[in-house]
């Protein structure tokens, strides 16, 4: 693949407490799965209408495909589309950007440009 960033978005909260331990093993959906999902800047937005509509207080965590690619698997998933997955935790540091995702009157996200 040739993306150079992925995203994954999760409970701002749940970030935070990840800068404790300096790093992050995912949603619970994650962990049932056995991966972090992560969505591609041409899939997040449809990944947040169909997984997360109208859920506050999370944010977008833009990584590197380069710096996680020792784990990090192209996969079918949702209508046979290939998605990325990274099979190990995410260290902290290796976030480049987390970006607060708010809501609009329609309480759909309102997404930062993406890389």
């Amino acid at each position: 693949m040739d993306k150079q960033f992925i995203y994954h978005m999760c409970q701002k909260a749940t970030w935070e407490e990840a800068a404790d331990t300096g790093e992050y093993s995912g949603s619970a959906l994650d962990l049932a799965d056995g991966f972090i999902h992560f969505s591609t800047a041409d899939q997040v937005k449809k990944t947040a209408a169909v997984h997360l509509s109208g859920v506050t207080g999370l944010v977008l965590l833009t990584v590197p495909v380069d710096v996680v690619a020792d784990a990090l698997k192209w996969e079918p998933s949702r209508d046979g589309i290939i998605f990325p997955h990274l099979y190990r935790p995410l260290k902290f540091d290796e976030a480049v950007n987390v970006t607060d995702l708010e809501l609009d009157t329609k309480r759909h996200h309102i997404f930062p440009r993406l890389r």
